[in-house]
């Protein structure tokens, strides 16, 4: 029994150690204040909190700021929200990157300021001219309501947010200023081992649930593609073949090869990308091909239809407007020109999400990848963001890194990363002297407003 004993004493060793600085570390953790500010703002945020300033009291009340905390909670999201007057310290040109370094700590932040509301954000958890577009629309669709607007507003920027919370109770201390410290204290510490292995973990089965999303698409796709090219009425030793169409002909099979080969290696959604370059590469050849023995010109390189890659390379551009959307110009196969001319919807490509089948535009981010591969080297790679504004996955990709992996999120980031004054200042230039509460939303790829 005493044996027993010492062994238990010995194990609880480590924990004991971490119990205690947690212990230290709530009694240290900086307690929201009436007096308002910029540092008592900083401290809320980093605690997981709904800041409201005292001025604003009035109009965003506790249990609203409580209601939204928790949903932020619920969320597991880096999302900062704080509700303060059009007054000192909040700087109109300043009050992001002001509470961006005093925070440090990387994600979407979301900022009601006197009557307007606007959002920036860091590109590994959100692009900030998505964060911007959705602000603008829930500080349209609720004129003046704060609780509403804020709340449309992490709704629907939720979902789309890259990494995690900083994981804080109301009220407690944040994961990650507890991480730090111990991190500091007792690196071979057992628990703080224990906290980056989990934190590794759930990476990698974001990464295996992400790429399993795609895997079953992107293997239709290549079935689709090898069909064709069993269909392909070409024989290279027929006397009518020259070397140019067998040329054309190597190329299509080497591109079907490369996508089995490579969506076999994937490891993660990024991968997904270089499978979908090279079935767009194959069926262009396998077009050029068909010109070639039919004495036609030559195709012009152009997109893959957008409503279906798997129609082959586009024709024409039609005119064309998602439901609720803005009319837009989209590279289109010669079937889906024909039914679009004739007020018939076109062959739209669906994909299976947990609502169902819904067009790839609207299946989330996981897809970004999977697009870049199709559309990424057309326009500079600047194609698809304009094609799909107003999408769901329009709304991800603010600029050509989009298709470098879902939301470009970068290897090491798991949300609510410490980064202190470290981070890229451009993401959080500007204020609401630039325009009005959310900036306007423009069709056709332009964003107009105050951003």
């Amino acid at each position: 029994m005493r044996t027993l004993a010492r062994r238990r004493s010995r194990g609880a060793g480590p924990l004991a150690l971490v119990s205690a600085l947690l212990g230290l570390l709530l009694l240290l953790a900086p307690a929201a204040s009436a007096a308002g500010g910029l540092d008592d703002a900083a401290a809320t945020l980093k605690q997981g909190r709904v800041y409201v300033d005292p001025a604003m009291a009035g109009r965003f009340g506790q249990g609203q700021a409580d209601a939204l905390t928790e949903k932020i909670r619920e969320a597991d999201k880096p999302i900062f929200v704080a509700v303060v007057p059009a007054a000192d310290p909040y700087g109109a040109r300043t009050v992001f990157e002001d509470l961006r370094t005093k925070v440090g700590i990387t994600g979407t932040y979301a900022v009601w300021r006197g009557d307007q509301f606007q959002a920036r954000s860091d590109k590994a958890a959100l692009p900030s001219a998505s964060a911007e577009r959705i602000a603008g629309a829930a500080f349209r669709s609720h004129p003046g309501d704060i609780d509403a607007t804020l709340n449309d507003f992490v709704d629907t920027a939720a979902p789309q947010i890259k990494g995690h919370a900083v994981n804080s109770d109301k009220g407690g201390v944040s994961t990650a200023a507890v991480v730090v410290p111990l991190a500091l204290l007792a690196l071979a510490g057992t628990g703080v081992f224990l906290l980056f292995r989990r934190a590794k973990r759930r990476k990698e089965e974001q990464r295996r649930a992400e790429l399993a999303q795609l895997r079953q698409v992107v293997d239709e796709d290549i079935t689709a593609y090898g069909e064709e090219l069993d269909r392909l009425d070409f024989a290279p030793s027929a006397p009518d073949a020259d070397d140019v169409q067998r040329g054309d002909y190597t190329h299509a099979l080497d591109s079907y090869e490369k996508a089995k080969r490579l969506m076999d290696e994937a490891r993660g959604p990024e991968d997904v990308r270089p499978v979908t370059e090279a079935l767009e590469d194959g069926r262009f050849a396998l077009a050029t091909l068909a010109a070639r023995r039919e004495k036609r010109p030559l195709p012009e390189r152009r997109p893959p239809c957008f409503f279906d890659p798997r129609h082959g390379p586009s024709v024409v551009d039609a005119e064309w407007s998602p439901a609720g959307g803005a009319a837009r110009s989209v590279p289109v196969c010669r079937a889906d020109a024909d039914r679009l001319a004739t007020g018939l919807a076109p062959d739209v490509r669906t994909v299976p999400t947990e609502h169902g089948p819904q067009p790839y535009w609207n299946a989330g981010p996981a897809y970004g990848p999977w697009a870049g591969g199709y559309f990424g080297g057309f326009g500079g790679g600047g194609l698809l963001p304009g094609l799909l504004v107003g999408t769901m996955l329009g709304s991800m990709m603010a600029t050509p890194a989009y298709a470098a992996g879902p939301v470009d999120a970068g290897s090491g980031y798991d949300g609510g990363d410490y980064s202190g004054a470290d981070y890229n200042s451009s993401d959080f230039g500007g204020g609401f002297d630039d325009g009005g509460g959310g900036g306007d939303f423009g069709g056709g790829g332009d964003f107009g407003g105050g951003f």
